[in-house]
């Protein structure tokens, strides 16, 4: 059995580079796949908090295994280093790989090939490496993904009615869709993190449970924030919101729902959960 090692971060779902994990699954399909997603630090809000950063990446890596699985690629994933050649030498060395893919943006956008990546790790190394280049703005992806923001109202039945039909349109229309769950986090400490983090399990769990392919992460405290974080992470076509009715809800009252439509420019669908329902 032939193990290659796949390093990508935001170009993960490039076409170009599932064609080529495609292809060498063809040709032996007992090729095994080690995805190795280095960790990216945020660009908006003020506190970095590291669970959030973690997450972005474990988001990555199980949305990929999801859609590689359902394809029937054998593959397995992991969170990286910061720096991507240390996070490369560290999968190299614990999974030994015949190969390695290396999944960047163009040079005009890319860190990694400002540092040399693909030279350093093939001379350190000595193993091929494929450099494929994933211009996904302009390409798009093979699939679309929906960013699903929500908090103390994720488990409600109204977000997950939200999802199915996206689904549903989608599979007669013949194409798949990705959910991207962000669960922010009710303060910076500790108990807050665990609780958003069970919160996200939960609806995840629900999630699967209907067949959707779905990973998720927490997020900063603040909804609009989270928002952008993931934006920045990953390449999202439209946003489902849940909230408590305006009455009860917070995020409504620092108007979240028009600030997004007005600065990402995507589309943004606006779900209420209703309390008294889910009380009775």
């Amino acid at each position: 059995m032939s193990i290659v090692l796949v390093v990508a971060n935001e170009t993960l779902g490039g076409r170009d580079l599932l064609a080529a994990v495609r292809a060498r699954a063809t040709a032996d399909p007992s090729t095994e796949f080690v995805l190795c997603v280095p960790q990216t630090r945020p660009k908006a809000g003020l506190v970095i908090y590291d669970d959030a950063v973690f997450d972005a990446a474990q988001a990555r890596v199980d949305l990929a295994l999801a859609f590689l699985h359902d394809d029937g690629v054998r593959a397995i994933g992991e969170v990286g280093d910061p720096d991507p050649f240390t996070a490369t030498m560290d999968a190299v060395r614990e999974h030994r790989p015949s190969e390695i893919i290396i999944s960047t943006y163009p040079a005009t956008r890319s860190g990694w090939l400002r540092r040399d990546l693909i030279e350093r790790v093939g001379a350190a190394t000595r193993l091929p490496v494929e450099h494929i280049v994933a211009d996904i703005e302009n390409d798009g992806l093979p699939f679309d993904v929906t960013l699903a923001v929500a908090n103390r109202t994720a488990s409600g039945h109204e977000l997950l009615d939200a999802l199915r039909t996206r689904a549903a349109e989608d599979q007669a229309r013949g194409r798949g869709r990705l959910f991207l769950v962000v669960v922010p986090q009710e303060g910076g400490d500790g108990h807050a993190a665990r609780r958003a983090r069970t919160r996200l399990k939960l609806v995840l769990e629900r999630l699967r449970a209907e067949g959707l392919l779905a990973a998720g992460m927490i997020g900063d405290p603040d909804p609009y924030t989270a928002i952008l974080n993931a934006l920045q992470y990953f390449r999202v076509d439209d946003i489902v919101i849940s909230t408590f009715e305006e009455t009860r809800s917070g995020w409504l009252r620092t108007d979240l729902i028009e600030r997004v439509r007005q600065s990402t420019g995507k589309p943004v669908q606006h779900v209420v959960h209703h309390e008294t329902e889910r009380a009775a």
